[in-house]
């Protein structure tokens, strides 16, 4: 995560407890998602180290998705807003 910082590259992690979603951060710009753990969630200097948190919402009786089904929910919107430019 430092490397990536010293490359200028925003750090978004996710997270239950971040104010916005995956769908206002600006996924044009050089950036990498930060993932936490499945169960425990993202560690606190991990989390700390982020530039921004985002949660993903979610509907009905579902309360977490697993990291892998996260990691293609937040690679897909980047995927999304790259390719409308």
């Amino acid at each position: 995560m430092r490397m990536l910082r010293e490359r200028d590259v925003w750090l978004v992690g996710t997270s239950d407890q971040a104010t916005h979603t995956f769908h206002q951060v600006d996924a044009r710009r050089p950036m990498a998602w930060v993932m936490g753990a499945e169960g425990e969630g993202m560690r606190r200097l991990t989390r700390e180290t982020c530039d921004e948190l985002v949660s993903i919402p979610m509907m009905g009786a579902v309360e977490s998705l697993n990291v892998s089904v996260a990691s293609a929910v937040c690679l897909y919107e980047t995927l999304r807003q790259r390719s409308q430019t």
